[in-house]
């Protein structure tokens, strides 16, 4: 009896490593969606190893003997931001971002792997000109012209870098520069500056405005010129005398008069007095 659960315990046991070992000669990897993965043999005592072929994620390469391995590279467009510090033209520091969206070829990893690093293919092929081409752009122009010229500079960037990535697997997407920064002293400045073209404008509308002032008063004058020149001209003395007589004429009429006493002559006429004489 102990014989055979001995030879049950020692046959489960061979049974088990049989398992470990033969799982541990099996390798099936996988590939993560919106990815492709480079399947590689890694190098054993018999075979030649290097590459096997190419998995499109989501999915498995298949069961193979031994130590087949994935490397699995993102395929979906990324944005990649870049900060930059720039002395431009006019020896000033100008701080912003280039953003750029880039995306993989499908069927490529192959290449991908082997000629551009595989998942570091950015940093190794791209980074570098990248940078360079966005401080060749930039530095041609003053701080101050940067903020205006920005669809100029990812114009020029934009082609300079598809042109590098010409024959490769990757393909520039879209590139936008985001927020410039310029020193505190250059920011200070420029607000300064618009603060006097406001106060500026504000007293070329009030200059316009007294003008217009100046202008109605000038037109006044004018007219009550005018009318006293008339005024002058006509207003003789029989005619005062003939308002004067109309007056009394009013208050005698009236139930709540009050009695005035003025000047009058021979006639009875109110008095006229002439300056001029």
């Amino acid at each position: 009896m102990d014989k055979k659960i001995g030879g049950l315990a020692s046959g489960a046991v061979t049974l088990i490593v049989t398992l470990i070992v033969f799982s541990a000669m099996f390798t099936n990897p996988y590939t993560p969606e919106g990815h492709e993965g480079y399947v590689f043999e890694q190098p054993r005592v018999w075979g030649n190893g290097g590459f096997q072929g190419a998995v499109r994620g989501p999915g498995n390469y298949g069961f193979a003997i031994w130590r087949n391995r994935a490397i699995n590279v993102d395929f979906r467009p990324q944005t990649i931001n870049e900060d930059f510090k720039i002395l431009a033209r006019d020896d000033l520091n100008v701080t912003f971002r280039f953003q750029g969206v880039f995306k993989v070829n499908e069927g490529t990893i192959q290449d991908v792997v082997e000629k551009y690093g595989g998942q570091v293919w950015y940093k190794r092929f791209v980074k570098e000109p990248f940078r360079s081409f966005v401080r060749d752009s930039v530095q041609v122009y003053d701080s101050r012209e940067i903020k205006t010229k920005r669809e100029v500079i990812a114009n020029q960037v934009q082609t300079k870098l598809t042109h590098h990535l010409q024959g490769t697997p990757f393909v520039l997407v879209k590139l936008v520069v985001g927020n410039i920064d310029y020193p505190k002293a250059v920011a200070e400045a420029v607000e300064k500056k618009l603060a006097a073209e406001q106060e500026l404008e504000k007293k070329a509308i009030e200059k316009k405005i007294a003008v217009k002032n100046a202008e109605i008063r000038v037109e006044e004058a004018k007219g009550i010129a005018q009318a006293q020149k008339i005024i002058n001209t006509t207003l003789t003395k029989n005619y005062l005398q003939h308002e004067a007589i109309n007056a009394q004429l009013q208050m005698a009429d009236s139930p709540n008069h009050t009695t005035v006493y003025i000047p009058s002559g021979t006639n009875g006429i109110p008095l006229v007095y002439d300056s001029k004489k």
